[in-house]
């Protein structure tokens, strides 16, 4: 099986799941795209933003129920289901994989996908068909050490496993969904495009010294993330692809003038490059 490049996926608000947008639009081609390119995963590793933990754990329960983390919003989201297998034996690997760089992993045999998984994968993979691990990660781990950690998981995207990072581009909910709300197709503010194009550049060029430093070195840094943990999941995903990995911007859109929807593929520029023009020709999936 082809080596699997690991994915950043910017999961927006919950209405996503209702309202996908144009983010919806690209995620429904990605499911396609990666088995077409690439082989279909045999198992999901997902590392979301809402999975926190005060010690890397593992979710290995052998089925996941959708849990609804959220609240204030239409009935109808919470009536969305999204239940899927677990993968048990691909948490005893990562425990090793982690072990073997000397990073504690604890494992739980309990499940639940949070909507920072089940919201993307409900259009990739709208079957619920492909097993799901989650990995809670600790949110004040800096950007290199989950960068590390990440490295250490790259062995299983040659062995038929989708490592996905689900995040947010960007991610200052005061902004862009706080009192006096902007429209969803608002246009975008300046500081929120100035960061996504210094990430864009910094990425296509495997500037992973500067990405790491990204709070001393990107445009409106702290205005962006005013906590981390919702840009953490990108060094996860970068990590898994090598440190000279190159990052491909696959997807590109943002909600509300500055919640960022975009999307990155790790690996060599021509793998990228790759998933990139099968998402281009790939038909979208209903």
């Amino acid at each position: 099986m082809d080596t699997h490049p690991p994915l950043f996926l910017s999961h927006g608000s919950p209405m996503t799941a209702l309202e996908p947008g144009a983010a919806g639009d690209f995620l429904r081609r990605l499911g396609p795209a990666i088995d077409a390119g690439f082989g279909r995963p045999r198992a999901i590793l997902a590392v979301s933003a809402h999975t926190l933990a005060r010690t890397p754990v593992l979710l290995a329960a052998a089925r996941h129920a959708t849990v609804h983390d959220f609240h204030g919003f239409p009935e109808a989201l919470y009536r969305l289901r999204y239940d899927t297998a677990g993968a048990p034996a691909l948490a005893t690997r990562v425990q090793s994989l982690l072990a073997t760089a000397d990073i504690e992993c604890e494992r739980l045999d309990e499940g639940g996908l949070d909507h920072g998984i089940w919201t993307p994968l409900r259009f990739a993979y709208p079957q619920a068909d492909v097993p799901v691990l989650p990995l809670g990660f600790v949110p004040d781990w800096t950007p290199a050490r989950l960068f590390a950690l990440g490295r250490a998981l790259a062995p299983l995207t040659h062995e038929g496993v989708l490592i996905v990072g689900s995040g947010s581009l960007t991610h200052n909910l005061r902004l862009a969904l706080g009192g006096g709300r902007p429209a969803m197709d608002a246009p975008e503010i300046a500081q929120s495009a100035a960061f996504r194009a210094w990430v864009a550049e910094r990425a296509a060029g495997a500037d992973w010294p500067a990405l790491l430093d990204y709070r001393r070195q990107a445009p409106h840094a702290a205005l962006m993330h005013p906590s981390d943990e919702h840009w953490l999941p990108f060094h996860v995903a970068a990590g898994a692809a090598g440190e000279g990995a190159v990052g491909t911007r696959l997807h590109a859109s943002v909600t509300y003038g500055s919640l960022a929807m975009d999307a990155y593929a790790f690996g060599t520029q021509a793998q990228g490059q790759a998933l990139a023009a099968s998402l281009a020709l790939a038909p979208a999936r209903a």
